[in-house]
């Protein structure tokens, strides 16, 4: 395996504009991808296909190899790194935020396994893919609202068909495994939860907060979210804030205090808190690597 430079282009860096400060966004891309300074995550499922060439992946504990014809899922929340890519490579996809995600008619517990962390990969591809992932990219960024929305339609049926297919689940996963099914009667309610805590994750809310906004107990609210997507309330709320914190680390007139506040940390001990958490480093740290990377 060669060093990332020397494969054909610069490190991408994360940045105020790009997935992890926009939670809430269906985004789309078909690109030469540039290898990843580091690891980053987002709190939107990744959709990958491999168009041309190989990637190399580290995702928490493990390496994942995509080779052209490949279409893969994960959960962005899982921190990972395209740590190396083959001269040629081409990559298209998505960034689904969990509305999305949740409503997609997959099998039994493929949300869950992903959203522990499982990766999801269909190797048997279909030959018209690439050409379909190109089309909904342009028609993504054409500024056409229904070309877009044709996309997303498009993109998500896409997806779903992977039912249909032999696809596997790593690490060692069978894909006929047997778990508990989601609640599918709380999961609208979940989706709504979700769809709030998105649009205010900045504002100093809570799950009593949270819970108000629907007329429930905030214990019904935490076994319908957990029931439904896999995740505690706390840990979907302090994802989109890290998340957030994570784009603005790469500014460099953003002190650290300011981006604690302006993701909806209450300090700036629990930014720390929850960041090293994450990351495995403070915030100071993480912006250093990735400026002298």
């Amino acid at each position: 395996m060669v060093d990332g430079k020397s494969a054909g282009g610069s490190y991408w860096r994360t940045g105020a504009s790009t997935v992890e400060a926009f939670p809430t966004q269906l985004q789309m891309f078909h690109t030469h991808p540039a290898v990843m300074e580091g690891p980053h995550w987002h709190a939107q499922v990744e959709v990958n296909f491999i168009v041309e060439g190989k990637v190399h992946y580290r995702m928490a504990d493990r390496e994942v190899v995509l080779t052209k014809g490949d279409l893969c899922l994960f959960w962005g929340g899982i921190p990972h790194q395209m740590d190396w890519r083959s001269d040629d490579t081409i990559y298209a996809g998505a960034h689904l935020p969990l509305v999305h995600f949740f409503r997609l008619n997959l099998p039994n517990g493929v949300q869950q396994h992903l959203m522990a962390g499982h990766v999801l990969i269909l190797r048997a591809t279909d030959p018209a893919d690439g050409c379909n992932f190109e089309r909904w990219n342009l028609y993504a960024r054409s500024g056409d609202p229904a070309k877009a929305a044709h996309a997303v339609n498009e993109l998500l049926l896409r997806i779903e068909r992977m039912r249909f297919e032999p696809y596997e689940l790593l690490p060692g996963v069978a894909a006929a495994i047997t778990v508990d099914e989601f609640d599918q009667r709380a999961l609208p309610l979940a989706l709504r939860i979700c769809s709030y805590i998105a649009d205010n994750f900045r504002d100093d809310i809570s799950i009593a907060d949270i819970a108000a906004e629907f007329a429930i107990h905030p214990k019904y609210a935490m076994s319908v979210f957990r029931r439904s997507t896999g995740m505690t309330l706390n840990e979907y709320l302090n994802l989109l804030r890290l998340s957030y914190a994570q784009a603005m680390l790469m500014r460099e007139d953003a002190n650290v205090l300011h981006i604690a506040m302006e993701s909806g940390f209450g300090s700036l001990s629990a930014f720390n808190k929850s960041f090293r958490r994450l990351a495995g480093m403070t915030p100071s740290s993480f912006r250093r690597a990735g400026m002298t990377a």
